[in-house]
C-alpha cells in the first residue's frame, strides 16, 4: 500500500516540530525513487528559505527531512550542500550524478591477480622482472594456459597489481620499523689539509675457534704522518674498548684533532662520542659506497697486523700481554724505525688524480713528523719534544729495534703455544 502525503501546509518551524512529535512512531519508507525524494528536499528547503534560518531552526528542518526522505545524516548533509550551491538558479534542484565508469576494460582479471599472489607467495616476493620472467616461462616453456595474459605483463605494471585491493585482500606484507640513521659523527672523509692529528681507526678480529671469539686488534694511524698505534682488546664492547681508546689517543705524541672510523657500533655510539667531545676531537665516519674513506687503516691491517700477528685464533685472555707487547716494543718500532711509503698526488693528462709513491719520499713516521713540525703542520702535546723522540730513536739502530721486536714477538707466541700444550696434556 502506497500513501501519498501532502505536506505543503507545513509552513512554519513550529508546525514542523509538532509534526515530528506526533509522527515519531511512524516509519516512512524509502522505496520512492531518488528523483522524487530529491524534489521533496528541494521544495522544503525553498519553502522555508533554508539559508536564512537560524542554527536551531536548521536542525529541526534537517531532522524533518531525514524523517521523511529516509536518507542518513551524512547523505542529507551532502544533498543540502549541493542545493545550497545551486540556490541562485531559477529552479534550484538537487541532482543525481551518475557514478564514474572506467573508460577501459580490465586486461588482467581477478584470476590473474590470484595467480600473481600464488607466485609471490611461493617465491617470497622477489623483484618484479623476476616474477614476470617466471610467468613467461610458465606459459611458453611449460604450456600453462592460465598464464597467457600474465606472460605479456610489464614489470612496472606488476607493482600496480600488487597495490590493488584484490591483491592486498589475499596477500598483505608488513615492513618492520627500521631504525633511524645514527646521528653520531659526520658522514664524510677527514680533511687534514696536510696537518698531523687526523687519525683513522679500524678493528681486526683474530679468528674464531669452535664458536669462541678471539682477541680484537685496534689499528689507529695518522693520515698524514702515518704515526701508528696498535692496541688489543678482549671484545669490542664498551667495557673493553673505551679504556683502550683512551690509551691509544694518549700514545700519540701530537694533538689528535680528528677521529675517523667505519660505521661499526663499537665506535659509533654515545659513550665514544662523549669521550671524543670531551677531548675536542672531531668524529667522522665513512660514507656509503666510498671504500677508500678508511683505506689507510685497512691497508695497515694487512701490512702490519696480519703480517706480524697472523690469522690463527688467539684466545681473549691474551689481550693484556699483547697490549704490553704493542705499547713497549711494537709501537716504538713502528714509528721510530719502520719506513713507510708516502703518496704524492699527480694529475694525469686525462685529468685523473693518480697516487704515486716515489722512493725518495720513503721515511719513518718520526722523520715525517719532524718535517711537519718544521712547517707548522703539527703540534706536540705538553711534555713531548722532538729532541726526546729523536734521542729515543737513536738509542738503537733500526736493525737492533727490529731484532728486539722479533724476539719479543717470539716470546709472546711461545706463551700462546705453551698454554695450548698444557691444555692438550691435561
Amino acid at each position: 500500500m502506497v500513501i501519498n502525503m501532502d505536506e505543503s501546509r507545513l509552513t512554519t518551524i513550529a508546525a514542523i516540530e509538532e509534526f515530528l512529535r506526533s509522527s515519531s512512531l511512524i516509519q516512512f519508507s524509502s522505496n520512492g525513487s531518488d528523483v522524487e525524494r530529491y524534489a521533496h528536499i528541494s521544495r522544503v528547503l525553498m519553502r522555508f528559505d533554508y539559508p536564512r534560518l537560524g542554527r536551531a531552526d536548521k536542525g529541526v528542518l534537517l531532522r524533518y527531512l531525514r524523517h521523511t526522505s529516509g536518507y542518513s545524516r551524512q547523505q542529507l548533509t551532502r544533498l543540502v550542500a549541493q542545493w545550497h550551491v545551486n540556490r541562485l538558479a531559477p529552479t534550484p534542484l538537487v541532482k543525481r550524478y551518475a557514478a564514474p565508469r572506467a573508460p577501459f576494460a580490465r586486461k588482467y582479471t581477478s584470476a590473474d591477480v590470484a595467480l600473481l599472489v600464488e607466485m609471490d607467495r611461493a617465491h617470497e616476493n622477489v623483484c618484479g622482472p623476476a616474477i614476470v620472467h617466471l610467468f613467461r616461462r610458465a606459459f611458453h616453456e611449460y604450456g600453462d594456459q592460465r598464464y597467457e595474459r600474465l606472460a605479456t605483463l610489464a614489470p612496472s605494471h606488476l607493482y600496480n597489481l600488487r597495490k590493488s585491493a584484490g591483491y592486498q585482500a589475499q596477500r598483505r606484507s608488513f615492513s618492520v620499523t627500521r631504525p633511524v640513521c645514527n646521528p653520531i659523527g659526520v658522514r664524510r672523509a677527514p680533511r687534514p689539509q696536510g696537518r698531523a692529528g687526523y687519525v683513522r681507526i679500524d678493528t681486526v678480529h683474530q679468528g674464531d675457534l669452535d664458536g669462541v671469539k678471539g682477541v680484537y686488534h685496534i689499528t689507529c694511524v695518522d693520515e698524514v704522518s702515518q704515526w701508528q698505534v696498535q692496541a688489543c682488546v678482549q671484545g669490542i664492547s664498551e667495557q673493553f674498548l673505551l679504556p683502550v681508546l683512551g690509551l691509544v689517543i694518549d700514545q700519540f705524541p701530537f694533538d689528535v684533532l680528528g677521529f675517523h672510523s667505519d660505521n661499526g657500533s663499537e665506535y659509533i655510539n654515545a659513550r665514544v662520542a662523549v669521550m671524543l667531545d670531551k677531548l675536542r676531537i672531531e668524529q667522522t665516519k665513512s660514507r656509503s659506497r666510498r671504500s677508500n674513506d678508511n683505506a689507510l687503516a685497512e691497508s695497515k691491517n694487512a701490512s702490519v697486523v696480519r703480517r706480524h700477528m697472523g690469522y690463527s685464533h688467539i684466545p681473549q685472555k691474551y689481550a693484556q700481554p699483547i697490549n704490553v707487547f704493542y705499547k713497549t716494543v711494537f709501537n716504538p718500532w713502528l714509528n721510530l724505525h719502520r719506513p713507510c711509503m708516502f703518496a704524492v698526488d699527480t694529475v694525469s693528462p686525462k685529468g685523473k688524480v693518480v697516487k704515486r709513491y716515489p722512493s725518495k719520499d720513503v721515511k719513518t713516521p718520526l722523520e715525517c713528523l719532524a718535517q711537519l713540525l718544521e712547517r707548522g703542520l703539527a703540534t706536540l702535546k705538553k711534555g713531548q719534544s722532538l729532541a726526546e723522540l729523536q734521542l729515543h730513536a737513536h738509542a738503537k739502530t733500526d736493525l737492533q729495534a727490529a731484532q728486539e721486536m722479533q724476539q719479543a714477538k717470539s716470546d709472546l707466541f711461545a706463551l700462546f703455544n705453551k698454554q695450548k700444550s698444557q691444555q692438550k696434556a691435561a
